[in-house]
């Protein structure tokens, strides 16, 4: 997440390009991943995320506290580049029962500096991003 005032609206580079390419735009990839997190029956998440060995973008969600990294839980393993967290404890105080508004709020703090370097150094290359970027 970005600093509060710090938030970019929009990636940029070549993932910008890979999501340009796999969706039309960053508006309709925006509305696939709105739409994977407020359908997450329950806890979960909603991941953006990268096939390592094709490097094609995807979206999807996990329940609870799995993510696309846990081989023999998700489908597909797929390295993570974003990820929202829709359980309750993430928007209750503020959202209440309002998760779709809490989904289009989070979009302005999403740090699209640090998600373009984690896809640029690391996923991009078939390597997972490490946590302390």
């Amino acid at each position: 997440m970005a600093p509060v005032g710090t938030s970019n609206v929009a990636p940029s580079g070549d993932l910008k390009n890979k999501i340009e390419e796999r969706w039309g735009s960053v508006d309709e990839m925006k509305k696939k991943f709105n739409e994977a997190a407020a359908t997450r029956f329950g806890s979960g998440w909603a991941w953006l995320t990268v096939d390592p060995k094709s490097g094609i973008l995807d979206i999807t969600s996990t329940p609870n506290q799995d993510n696309p990294l846990m081989e023999g839980l998700v489908d597909q393993v797929n390295i993570p580049i974003l990820g929202l967290d829709v359980w309750e404890h993430a928007y209750y105080l503020k959202y209440q029962n309002r998760r779709p508004e809490y989904i289009q709020q989070w979009w302005n703090v999403v740090n699209w500096d640090k998600v373009v370097e984690g896809y640029e150094n690391y996923a991009s290359k078939g390597q997972a991003v490490p946590m302390n970027i």
